[in-house]
């Protein structure tokens, strides 16, 4: 058996899987100061139909991480940077201790001036003046040679509880992604590694003796171990789930529009042959842009829950949400009980909904026909001018999927797949604004969970060689070692993949025959004066992206 949970904004849902069929489900609303207190309320409504001694797996996207950045709740980090010449590191300054070393690595990854940790002292001091005990070591081209980083964050090791360092959040370059990722991962370290705590005592209090792994922004998987490392890759783990949702209940092989409708915001993604779409940079956290990998998605803020108000005598639709609609308890009318009113829903207590929406007519001095009629239309528009503006963008410039690079590629959905609470009851009114076909797959409800259930792991990995310094680098593993002169390409590509396969060996990943792709094998001769002196190799490959296996139809 296989449980997912995806912790969303307004509720919390849950599903066990057995075989490609759906066990239990659970939906539970959200209590963001007790995320803990949520999940285990989940998991013990799906106890009551799977047993915890059958459950091999345990999945979850949680929101976490996100909203202890967007809320301010992080912890003070101690940033020392490593930067090289070309760059004014103070472009880049994050949190109040920001401190600038001296050292440098070039391109190809040789020191050409050291980084002395002993230089550090009163930097270091004043960090702990500030009882600051996290921290953040960044240097320029690190994951070419990390001699440095690893020489700095050893010196800080007597006064850090945990130090994050550049060359093991990502493989890619990018020297001011790379300090914003080591800031807000180390940031988020340890409010994710006590909820981690407690997730694991809470799953052995209900004799669940199942692997946990964390849902990351790219539609994979990770361990749990890793995640308490690199807690960052979790950071809007929540769209993810609802792409591989989809992949999990409503396969495409064509262009496909996805819009997630939940109680606050509605998550816009898009297919390309079946296919998601990947930032190709990585995503921002505010206004950093960082080197975590993600699908594109984009957040509109309508929802099923979204008020509906009088405001200086014109009607309005969100973008606030006061709690439930009225027809599920809540104080204020909504988009779900103007809904209820015109018939395209039948949820909760529509009186409620009727008495709301009335109140807000009178305002309007219409009938409350009218008044639902406005209010719902007001809400497909913006979800439609949205949709279109996310369109227009994405084709506006190369489009990058999860598996490959695609320069002259338009996408053109030839249909729209809605999941969420008020999936059901939105499809005519989706198929009527946007003119195409709109399908509310199967649980289209818990479609988040099912696609955190069945995410499969992924993990990428970098191989660089440089054969005139006999040097060899494998970033995300910390490996860094000599290497012969006449090293090849072909060789390049088998440790790589020999080293990814032995990586999720180690994490207990199962991977088959063909699992694991070359995305990137390139090796350029390096030229001085007039002769070769050596090659400059690079290797990518990755764990390919996917879901393990799709629902029964």
């Amino acid at each position: 058996m296989l449980i997912g949970i995806d912790v969303g904004g307004t509720h919390t849902d849950g599903v066990c899987i057995r075989d490609g069929r759906v066990e239990a489900m659970a939906k539970v609303p959200t209590d963001h100061d007790n995320l803990l207190a949520t999940i285990s309320e989940v998991l013990r409504l799906i106890l009551r139909d799977c047993k915890g001694a059958e459950i091999r797996t345990l999945n979850l996207s949680t929101t976490l991480s996100t909203n202890s950045i967007v809320t301010g709740r992080t912890e003070k980090v101690g940033m020392f940077v490593i930067p090289g010449p070309g760059i004014n590191p103070q472009s880049y300054a994050l949190g109040t201790q920001y401190h600038v070393l001296s050292g440098c690595v070039d391109h190809r990854g040789a020191v050409s001036a050291k980084a002395r940790p002993e230089y550090m002292k009163p930097m270091a001091a004043r960090c702990r003046e500030e009882g600051i005990r996290v921290y953040g070591v960044v240097g320029k081209f690190c994951t070419r040679n990390p001699e440095q980083e690893m020489a700095i964050a050893e010196a800080l090791a007597p006064q850090a509880d945990f130090v994050t360092q550049g060359h093991r959040v990502s493989e890619s370059l990018n020297f001011g992604r790379r300090v914003s990722t080591v800031y807000y991962n180390a940031a988020v370290w340890r409010t994710f590694n006590t909820f981690a705590d407690a997730l694991e005592q809470s799953l052995k209090d209900l004799n669940i003796q199942a692997d946990i792994n964390i849902v990351k922004a790219d539609g994979g998987t990770m361990p749990l171990k890793l995640a308490r490392e690199i807690p960052v890759q979790s950071i809007f783990s929540g769209p993810a789930a609802s792409v591989m949702g989809i992949l999990s209940t409503a396969p495409q092989t064509e262009d496909a529009l996805i819009l997630d409708i939940g109680g606050t915001t509605t998550d816009m993604a898009v297919l390309l042959d079946g296919i998601p779409l990947l930032e190709r940079d990585g995503i921002s956290i505010g206004e950093h842009p960082t080197l975590v990998r993600a699908l594109k998605v984009e957040s509109i803020g309508i929802g099923g829950d979204s008020f509906i108000s009088s405001r200086g005598g014109q009607l309005s639709v969100g973008p606030d949400r006061h709690g439930p609609c009225m027809a599920a308890g809540g104080p204020a009318p909504a988009l779900m009980d103007a809904m209820n009113v015109l018939g395209h829903a039948a949820f909760g207590d529509r009186e409620r909904s009727a008495k709301g929406i009335k109140e807000v007519a009178m305002a309007q001095g219409l009938s409350a026909r009218e008044c639902a009629e406005q209010a719902v239309h007001m809400a497909m528009s913006v979800l439609k001018r949205k949709v279109d503006a996310f369109l227009s963008a994405v084709n506006s410039r190369p489009v990058y999927t999860i598996q490959e690079i695609l320069e002259d590629r338009t996408v053109k959905p030839k249909r729209i797949l809605v999941i969420g609470g008020p999936a059901e009851a939105m499809v005519p009114l989706l198929e009527e604004t946007f003119g195409l076909p709109v399908i509310a797959p199967r649980h289209a409800e818990v479609a988040n969970a099912i696609g955190a259930c069945l995410t499969r792991p992924t993990q990428s990995l970098v191989l660089t060689v440089d054969t005139s310094r006999g040097s060899f680098t494998v970033p995300g593993l910390g490996i860094h070692k000599p290497i012969k002169r006449t090293y090849t390409l072909d060789e390049a590509v088998h440790d790589a993949t020999t080293m990814l396969r032995a990586e999720l060996d180690r994490q207990g990943i199962p991977a088959e025959e063909g699992d694991i792709q070359v995305i990137q094998a390139d090796a350029f001769n390096m030229v001085e004066g007039h002769y070769t002196i050596g090659r400059n190799i690079r290797v990518r490959c990755q764990m390919r992206p996917g879901v393990i296996t799709t629902l029964e139809p």
